[in-house]
């Protein structure tokens, strides 16, 4: 299998990033291709000059990113966790123009990887599971920022290679009109009679940690997956689970009745439905038995074309700005920042997340987790047909 085959087929399955660092390493050629993106040259035997950018001050930074003009991220859209007020910022700001091409954590490092010294993308936002893929991959640029002190040690990589910038926790969303009482817990949903909507637990990285959080619910964990493989096959053999996407069209058109998803999701869903129909009504909650938050780290591509303009976007997105621009799509800025009311009043109450929302081990999570997708793959596949 070539490096494009690799690629392709990273883009086309949406896997794990062990699958995915599995399928590099077994790559015939892989050698040869690893000679060429990450040894610092190009295919003609260039050499990359490689700059510290932890070393400059933040006005050489921006000074040189006025330069390059502009920034081009990958999984970084407008109407993700509010992006877009960032990057208008940016522009306002500094004349940084901006464009991205949306993709999930795995296309984003296949990007960087496959392109090598012939970058196109500057900077992605990548589940955080994903950032030791990228710096193993040895796609990343590390820039560390001046807010690094004030980032959580679990939230960062030594070097800067990545770096946390908002997180979400495992939440339920109901249709109030097909579930008069919301479910609150993992256990009220196996309580009840309607469907659940939990994604694709094969490739979805959301509906792998709502199986974990089960696991925690209802007496597990992350060493002890088998109260979620039991909460799986009770719904499953009740024709109550829904493995299709949890997304807005299918919440607005009724289709979904509850749905498991990030907070920062569900109650985006939940305001931009109420803006399109004041009359409809959805609950969003923090399962009170267990849950589960992960976050979302940038990575900067190690061979950015703009690599200034990608460190002064990280910049800006752990400044307060950037953290409360974040926090106003909903998610939960990784430093703790004064929010202004109106943005505060946007989020749940501190009290709805409860004292059991777990912190996951992201090093264990990856083995655990391809357990998870084998078991689930050889056992509810087949009942869900």
């Amino acid at each position: 299998m070539d490096r494009n085959m690799v690629v392709r087929a990273a883009i086309e399955r949406g896997m794990s990033r062990r699958q995915f660092f599995a399928m590099l390493a077994g790559a015939a050629g892989l050698a040869a291709t690893a000679s060429i993106g990450l040894t610092g040259c190009s295919e003609g035997g260039e050499a990359v000059e490689e700059v510290d950018y932890n070393s400059m001050s933040l006005d050489e930074i921006i000074a040189q990113a006025q330069e390059e003009g502009e920034v081009n991220s990958v999984g970084m859209p407008d109407t993700w966790a509010n992006w877009i007020e960032t990057w208008e910022d940016l522009e306002a700001e500094y004349g940084i123009a901006h464009t991205d091409q949306d993709m999930s954590s795995a296309e984003e490092i296949a990007m960087f990887k496959q392109e090598g010294t012939d970058g196109t993308k500057d900077i992605g936002d990548v589940g955080q599971q994903w950032g030791p893929t990228a710096e193993e991959e040895g796609v990343t640029l590390k820039y560390k920022t001046s807010y690094w002190d004030e980032i959580p040690d679990w939230a960062k990589d030594d070097d800067g290679d990545w770096v946390v910038g908002y997180y979400g926790t495992m939440s339920f969303i109901a249709n109030d009109e097909q579930v008069p009482s919301a479910p609150t817990s993992y256990q009220d949903i196996l309580d009840g009679d309607y469907k659940v909507t939990i994604g694709d637990v094969v490739a979805g990285a959301s509906s792998q940690y709502a199986v974990l959080a089960a696991a925690y619910a209802l007496g597990g964990g992350i060493d002890d997956m088998q109260p979620a493989y039991d909460f799986l096959t009770q719904l499953a053999e009740a024709g109550r689970l829904d493995t299709g996407d949890p997304s807005i069209a299918r919440l607005e058109s009724g289709e979904i009745a509850v749905a498991l998803h990030w907070d920062y999701n569900t109650m985006n869903y939940r305001a931009q439905i109420l803006e399109n129909n004041p009359d409809a009504s959805f609950t969003v909650t923090i399962p009170q038995d267990a849950s589960v938050r992960s976050g979302y780290c940038t990575i900067i591509n190690k061979y950015a074309p703009h690599p200034a303009a990608a460190c002064l976007a990280r910049e800006y997105i752990l400044s307060d700005e950037g953290q409360i621009n974040l926090a106003r799509g909903f998610a939960t800025p990784i430093r703790d920042v004064e929010l202004p009311e109106d943005v505060k009043a946007l989020h749940l109450d501190d009290s709805a997340y409860g004292d059991n929302v777990v912190d996951v081990d992201n090093d264990k999570w990856t083995g655990v987790c391809e357990e998870l997708i084998t078991w689930y793959q050889e056992n509810i596949i087949p009942m869900i047909g």
